[in-house]
């Protein structure tokens, strides 16, 4: 049976890979801090560890030294919200993930899989033009591009495979998060008109099943030191998008375009390429935009009591 090592084992995205793993024949060890396990499943194949983000590096001590497959690490603190921009949390964060790193290796994990975002890429865009400037917000996506880099390095020095996931956007069941599509949701349900942008910017968006069946076959497959776009392939302006998930959950309603200013960075088409990740891991997205939306809306439906 193969081994594997998820940490952040009960937010969204961990707990999704938790299951997946499960599926394909994983035994696992469960990280969670402040013993917070209420999303995994009642398996006699996860092993469950209590450990904030700040011990990490006590792993070790933690779970024995063998043979694992892969460590998956996506705890991150103030990945949503106002703490994206608090500079000394996410440098902590940096360094916690170059820590899991380390404690990878010597616990004997083949190889590393970091949690990266395309927010990476638009951070790179915001930062680096002349004269932009650029909002807190993209202090996180500093974060995870220094992340990046120094887990690229650290790994290279001490031998261990590093692959690098970057995920577009993740939404679905199972997430509390007031982003895009669960605020547009929940707007629907409230019988509120959502407002946008005009939505001329480009976006993807990927069901959270896909990503974590994506980040299991590049921990399996990907190449070691190459980072891995995770996206539906179907790339294009947000308005397209939102006019699909109108289609398909609220048709009756009204969306408004062009009442919110644009603040961000547009990305082009190519920036959402998935074709390396497909190639490499076999990795395609099964899940349309409009079934995922209509997936999300029937489990807000049930959260909040509603028919």
């Amino acid at each position: 049976m193969k081994t594997a090592i998820v940490t952040g084992c009960n937010g969204f995205i961990g707990s999704a890979v938790v299951r997946e793993l499960l599926e394909n024949g994983y035994s696992i060890w469960a990280v969670g801090h402040n013993s917070h396990f209420s999303n995994l499943s009642e398996d006699s194949r996860i092993q469950r560890v209590s450990c904030d983000l700040k011990d990490i590096a006590s792993l070790p001590t933690m779970i024995p030294a063998g043979e694992y497959s892969a460590f998956y690490h996506f705890a991150w603190e103030g990945s949503a919200g106002p703490r994206r921009g608090d500079t000394k949390l996410q440098l902590d964060n940096v360094q916690w993930t170059v820590n899991a790193l380390r404690a990878a290796k010597e616990l004997g994990c083949r190889r590393f899989f970091g949690a990266g975002s395309i927010v990476e890429q638009e951070t790179i865009a915001a930062v680096y033009t002349q004269g932009n400037r650029p909002g807190t917000g993209y202090v996180y996506g500093g974060a995870k591009c220094t992340a990046h880099a120094m887990c690229m390095c650290v790994a290279a020095e001490i031998g261990i495979e590093l692959v690098w996931g970057k995920i577009t956007n993740a939404y679905g069941a199972g997430e509390y998060s007031p982003r895009l599509v669960n605020s547009v949701i929940r707007k629907c349900l409230r019988g509120e008109t959502p407002r946008f942008t005009s939505g001329s910017q480009n976006y993807d968006f990927v069901y959270i099943d896909d990503v974590a069946r994506a980040i299991r076959l590049i921990g399996e497959n990907g190449r070691a030191f190459h980072e891995y776009l995770i996206g539906s392939s179907n790339a294009r302006p947000l308005k397209s998008f939102l006019m699909e998930m109108r289609e398909a959950i609220a048709p009756d309603m009204e969306f408004q375009f062009g009442s919110v200013p644009f603040t961000g960075v547009d990305l082009p088409i190519s920036a959402f390429d998935c074709e390396q990740t497909q190639n490499d891991t076999g990795f395609r997205a099964n899940i349309s935009f409009a079934e995922g939306c209509q997936k999300t809306l029937a489990w807000w439906r049930e959260i909040e009591g509603r028919t």
